[in-house]
C-alpha cells in the first residue's frame, strides 16, 4: 500500500465518529419557562469560609484542651425506668415512663470528652416579632425583607431541600385575646453552614464595635446555678435593640428601602449538653470574638 493510500485511510477512520445521541423527550419547564434539568443539581461551597477554617484549624484544639475532663473508671450504669404505664397495653404503651428519681435535665452529666464531641456551633436562630402584623398582615414585608437581606437564605436555596429560607412565625394559641391561632407575629430564620459563619463574621466586625453602649453579652452572676435547664442547654440567647440592624451592610447600603428597623433575638445553638454546657458554648463564642461582660 502506498503511502498516499495509508495517508486517506487514517483520514478516513479519524473522520469516523459515532453521532451522539439525541434527546427524544423534552425539559419539562417550571413558572418561569425555565428547563427543568432531568438530574438533582446541587451548589456546593468550592472553598471554607474564613471563620470555620479557624475554627477547625485553631479553635477545636483549643477547646478540646481547655474543656477535656479526664474520668478515671468506668461511669456508672444508667438508672432503671420506673414502669408507670404497661409498655404492652396497647392503651399505654407510648406513655413516657419517667427514670427512677425524676427527671434529671439539670443534673445529667456531659458525655465524655472526646475528639469526636467538642462544642462546635450548629446554627444560628433569628427571629423578631412585629406587633403590627397582628392587625395588619402587611407589616411583615419589612421584617421578611430586611430578614432576607440580612441571611441571604430563600427557600431550597442552592437546591439544598433543608433551607427553608425566611419564615413567618404564626400563633399557636390564644394569649390575652389578641393573640389567636394563626395570626402571623413575626419573622425568623435558621442558618446553618458557610451562611452561618459569614452572619458571625458580620456580627463580629461591623455591628457589635458600632452599637453604642454595647459592652457585651450579660452573662448571668457567678452565684447563679449551674443545674439550671438553661445553663445545662448549650445555647447563648441574646437581644439586639432596632437599631442595631442598620449596622448591617446588607441594611445600610440601602436603608431608605425598609419601613423601620426591627430588633431582634439570636440563638447560637452549639452541640453541647450537661452541666457546664453553657460555658462551653461561651468558650467557643469568646473564640470567635464574641464578648461577654457580667453585671
Amino acid at each position: 500500500m502506498s503511502a498516499a493510500a495509508r495517508v486517506a485511510q487514517t483520514a478516513q477512520a479519524v473522520r469516523a465518529f459515532r453521532k451522539p445521541p439525541k434527546i427524544r423527550k423534552a425539559l419539562k419547564r417550571d413558572e418561569n419557562g425555565l428547563p427543568i434539568p432531568h438530574v438533582n443539581v446541587l451548589v456546593r461551597d468550592t472553598h471554607q469560609c474564613r471563620l470555620a477554617d479557624h475554627y477547625h484549624t485553631t479553635l477545636q484544639d483549643d477547646l478540646m484542651y481547655m474543656t477535656y475532663f479526664h474520668e478515671s473508671g468506668p461511669r456508672p450504669p444508667p438508672r432503671q425506668i420506673r414502669l408507670t404505664y404497661d409498655p404492652n397495653d396497647p392503651y399505654t404503651k407510648n406513655r413516657h415512663n419517667p427514670p427512677v428519681g425524676g427527671s434529671q435535665l439539670g443534673k445529667k452529666p456531659a458525655p465524655p470528652t472526646t475528639s469526636e464531641n467538642v462544642v462546635q456551633l450548629e446554627k444560628i436562630s433569628i427571629h423578631s416579632m412585629v406587633k403590627e402584623s397582628i392587625t395588619n398582615r402587611s407589616s411583615l414585608l419589612g421584617a421578611l425583607a430586611a430578614f432576607k437581606a440580612l441571611s441571604g437564605e430563600t427557600q431550597f436555596g442552592g437546591g439544598r431541600h433543608t433551607s427553608e429560607g425566611v419564615q413567618i412565625v404564626k400563633g399557636i394559641k390564644t394569649v390575652g385575646g389578641w393573640i389567636r391561632p394563626g395570626i402571623p407575629l413575626g419573622v425568623k430564620v435558621e442558618l446553618k453552614g458557610p451562611k452561618m459563619y459569614d452572619f458571625l463574621g458580620t456580627l463580629v466586625e461591623f455591628v457589635f464595635p458600632r452599637l453604642r453602649e454595647f459592652s457585651g453579652i450579660v452573662m448571668p452572676p457567678a452565684s447563679s446555678t449551674m443545674n439550671s435547664p438553661s445553663a445545662v442547654s448549650g445555647v447563648v440567647s441574646f437581644g439586639l435593640p432596632p437599631e442595631a440592624m442598620g449596622l448591617f451592610p446588607q441594611i445600610e447600603v440601602n436603608l431608605d428601602s425598609y419601613p423601620k428597623s426591627y430588633g431582634m433575638h439570636i440563638h447560637f445553638v452549639t452541640n453541647a449538653e450537661g452541666i457546664g454546657a453553657q460555658n462551653r458554648a461561651r468558650a467557643l463564642l469568646s473564640g470567635f470574638q464574641v464578648p461577654f461582660t457580667r453585671k
